[in-house]
Formats: structure tokens, sequence, C-alpha cells
């Protein structure tokens, strides 16, 4: 828990250790250690703004490395300080606002004054996270009267917003701020009442007739629930369900061409495991029911079509809240489904049901002015994940865009040297190197596990005690055989030019798209050992 003891000349910002339960404690206290990282900060009150901003900025690199998670931990390495990604700087400097916002409700006059300074400056960092958003969706001029009776609907069941609906070239619809927005400020607040769980769900003959299956999950009754609850003209959400789209359009649709395009991807892999598990679910299921209980499941509505729409629906549009019971389950929340995903949120955190005011509420992270589009994290996804439940790929550089490699990891567990070649991590893996900020030696924009680990495979350690020309002819051998590794990957995504991409459907173009991101990544790979080769060889 974060605290802080104020004295006559000094007030003492403490940030929260690592918790206990976090898996990365070790590894995080061991970076904080490294990098001398206090979580005690003494601020004098005399100090000028520009005292207080260099103590901020150490507060910050704290606050980053607390906030770290599997993927930025791997691929921190040597890169100082940060920031390692958006969603981690969000964290970081919302930590800091709360904190030295708690410090000023008791503060004195003149604590308040340097702590001001400190509030200011986080504020003005926040506004600078993700300020090209508004440039990289264009606003459609396009009617929206279904879009607006939904939130008359919703407003008329007690929703609470600031934000209203407009449509967007390649993204369709999402929601812009009617007014500004502050961090910490509520753009959307939605009653428990009008949320989708499985509340309503125990509530229905349905579940009577599916509590005793043995093999059903809930989320697989919710499913089944709103197959027939979107046809029922009597539901208490038929507004809702009326301006949803006929066609979800995620990966779990893609037809043979987009398939065909995907082959010899791991998206591909990914796609047909998922539909031969759906397929299969389906079968098991619907015509038993059917068969079983008519009157409950008519057949013409719990079809394979009305069952792959509704499994996209809440894979695409669901989220997991804890309701005010205290449950954590999966639900489906009417206007918030509106929002759209980005890699640089302005709503982070939310989930909870607000116990006081019995509804859930979306505050923001980041400030959004008016007519800005207001932004949500879907969750920490990779583009694959993203295309295949939710039919799209993030404009922006995904930092958890990444390639898993196949290799062999028990050099990382049987190395009895005293320099550790991999975190508590077991897997390799890269991304675009575009992301690192250490292009030279000895990183060579690579992450530093997988370097460690084929540099103990190859029995050639960078061993700085070494004579530089053994240290390069290592460095060599280590660029080589990711090269041998990266080329044929390359290869095997063929040329970029292989369709018209003016003429093709919208699965293919988003399977291309996904090659496209592929293709990239691995280029940056090759491209970055063959200048380090060139590098070693000046």
């Amino acid at each position: 828990m974060a605290a802080a003891a104020a004295g006559s000349d000094v007030v003492t910002i403490r940030l929260p250790s690592p918790s206990e339960d976090d898996p990365l404690r070790h590894d995080k206290k061991k970076i904080l250690e490294s990098r001398k990282l206090p979580c005690l900060f003494p601020l004098p009150l005399s100090s000028s703004a520009a005292d207080a901003c260099k103590l901020l900025d150490q507060m910050i690199h704290a606050a980053r490395v607390a906030h770290m998670d599997e993927l930025e931990l791997y691929f921190a390495g040597d890169d100082g300080y940060g920031p390692f990604s958006t969603r981690n700087e969000l964290e970081s400097l919302n930590l800091l606002l709360k904190i030295i916002n708690t410090l000023l409700v008791t503060a004195n006059d003149r604590a308040k004054g340097v702590l001001q300074v400190l509030e200011d400056e986080i504020v003005v960092r926040l506004r600078s996270v993700g300020l090209t958003d508004n440039d990289q969706m264009v606003l459609q001029t396009q009617n929206h009267d279904t879009e607006d009776s939904l939130l008359k609907w919703g407003e008329h069941h007690g929703v609470k917003s600031k934000l209203q609906i407009s449509f967007f070239e390649g993204a369709g619809r999402g929601m812009v701020a009617s007014e500004n927005i502050g961090v910490g400020d509520i753009a959307l607040e939605i009653p428990e009442s009008l949320i989708i769980s499985e509340k309503l769900l125990c509530q229905s003959d349905m579940f009577l007739a599916l509590k005793d299956l043995n093999s059903i999950t809930t989320e697989t009754m919710l499913l089944l629930w709103s197959m027939r609850e979107r046809h029922t003209p009597s539901s208490k959400f038929r507004m809702f369900f009326e301006t949803l789209p006929s066609n979800f359009n995620t990966g779990l649709s893609f037809g043979i061409d987009a398939l065909a395009a995907l082959e010899g991807t791991l998206l591909f892999d990914e796609l047909m495991q998922a539909r031969q598990h759906l397929h299969q679910q389906y079968d098991e299921l619907c015509p038993v029911l059917c068969t079983k209980f008519p009157e409950i499941f008519k057949q013409d509505i719990f079809t394979w079509d009305n069952f792959l729409w509704a499994c996209e629906l809440w894979y695409s549009n669901s989220m997991m809240v804890v309701l005010s019971s205290g449950k954590l389950t999966t639900c489906l929340i009417p206007v918030a489904g509106l929002m759209n995903h980005s890699v640089s949120p302005h709503i982070l955190n939310y989930g909870r049901i607000d116990q006081a005011t019995k509804s859930l509420k979306f505050p923001l992270s980041r400030p959004c002015e008016a007519g800005s589009q207001c932004f949500l994290s879907y969750g920490k996804h990779s583009g694959s994940h993203l295309i295949t439940f939710y039919g799209f790929l993030p404009r922006e550089d995904n930092p958890y865009d990444v390639i898993p490699l196949d290799l062999d990891t028990s050099i990382d567990e049987e190395d009895g040297t005293d320099q550790p070649v991999s975190t508590s991590l077991t897997t390799h893996m890269v991304r675009g190197t575009w992301l690192s900020r250490s292009e030279g030696p000895p990183m060579y924009g690579l992450p530093q596990p997988l370097l460690s680990h084929l540099r103990a495979t190859l029995n050639c350690d960078h061993d700085e005690s070494l004579p530089e020309a053994d240290i390069k002819e290592n460095d060599r051998m280590v660029l080589e055989t990711l090269i041998s590794i990266f080329t044929p990957m390359l290869e095997g995504l063929g040329d970029a030019d292989d369709y018209n991409r003016e003429s093709v459907s919208w699965d293919v173009a988003l399977a291309l798209s996904y090659k496209d991101l592929k293709r990239r990544i691995i280029s940056s790979i090759v491209t970055s050992c063959t200048s380090g080769l060139a590098m070693l060889d000046s």
C-alpha cells in the first residue's frame, strides 16, 4: 500500500514494493537494485520545480519496473529506464498521480506547493501519451440513428455518458468525447442492472434445462441464452441486440481464400483449431438440445450460423467484471462495446462494480479532448488474437506482436555459470527490432535472453575479458545463426505483391495485413543481424 510521511522540511513519497504475490517479484527487485531505484523518495519542500521533476523521473523509473509484465521483462535487457510500453507508462503515471493526490488532501501549504508541481507535471506527461491516435482514424459522415437510439435506451435505463457515437474509416463504429474529459473522470457509467451476466441466465427457463448438463460452462449457457434473446421481441435487451452487426467479420468467419493466404502461418493453425473446436461444440450441443427441449431450443434459431454469430459476439464484446456479489464473471456491457481498442487507450482499468453506486465505471487513465475518439484497452493481445476474436489489427506498433521460437531451452536450466542465460522465463521470442533502443553490440536490437541462450548453446559467451577479435567472432556466430533461422521464415511468407489488394474481400485483406506484419517483423530481425555483421567487419 502506498503511503507517505510528512515532516516540517520534507515529504517522503513511498511507492509500493513488488507484491509478494507477484510471480515476477524477484526479477523486478533485481532490476530495482541494479539500477539503485528505491521505493522511498524524500522530497524537500524547498525544492525548485526543476529539482522536483528530477526526483519525479526517478519515481517514474521505479514505477515502470513495478508495473512490468513478462513480455516487458523479457525485452527490457539493458534498455535503460523505459518507457517500456504505453500500458506500462499509463499504469506508472496513474499510480504516482494517485499517490500525489492522496498526499495533497492532508498536506500543509508548503508541501502543497511542491506536490502541485509534481501533479501538474504528471498530467502533462499523461497528455503526451498516444498523441497520434486521432491522426490514424478518419471520421466518416454516416447515419447513426440506430446507434443513437441505443444510447437513448441506455440513458433511459440509467447509463451516464460523456461519449457519443461516430463512424471511422476502416474501423466502423467508435465513441468520441462529447466534452473534455480529464484523468480520473468517468467517461461512461453502466448500471449493474443493465449488464448481461449469469444472473440473468439463472432467472430464465433455459437455465433449468441446462443446469444439469455436466460438460457445459456458464459462458456456453450465456452464449445459448443470447441466441434466443436476440430473437425475442419482448426482451429487455431488444434494442441492444438490434444494434449489433449482422456479421462481426472476425477471423472465425474467414473464407477459403483468406485461409489459403494464411497457410503456413501460426494464425492459420490457430484459426483452424478454433473453428474445429466451435464446430465440435455446436454438433455436441445444439441438435441434442433442440430434440430434448424443442420449446426452448427452436431449430430455426439454434442453427450453426446463429451459433457462430453468438460466439463472435461474446469473443469480441464480452468483458470480465467483478459483480457486486464479488464474483468475477464474463459479461456483455451494452454501449461500452462500441468503444474501439488501442495500444494507447484512454481507459485502461475497469471491470469492478462500484459498491456504492452499483454501477460499472470507465475512468480515464489519460485525458481525452472533446471530439477525440475515446479508446478502451481490450487487453494485452497479439495481432493474431485480435484478428481471430475481434477482426482487426491495431494501427499502432503493438509490443505484444511477438514470434515465439521453438528452441531447445534445456541449456537455460542446466547452465551452471554465475551469469544466468535467461530470466525466469523458459521460452524465447522476437518482435520488431524497431521497438528496441539497443541497435549496436552486444544487443544488436535483439532480446538479451535470446542472445544469452544462443551464446551459451554455441559456447561463445560475450565475455568482455576476451580479446576483441574473439568477442567479434562469437557475436558473428550468433548473428549468422539467427539469419539462418529467420531467412527461411521470410522466404516462406512469399512476396507481398502476390495479390491485387484493391479487389480482395475483407477477410483476404486482413489476412494479407497479418502477413505484412509478420514479414515486417522478420525482415527487421534479418536486417538487424546483417547490420550487426557489418559493424563487426568495420
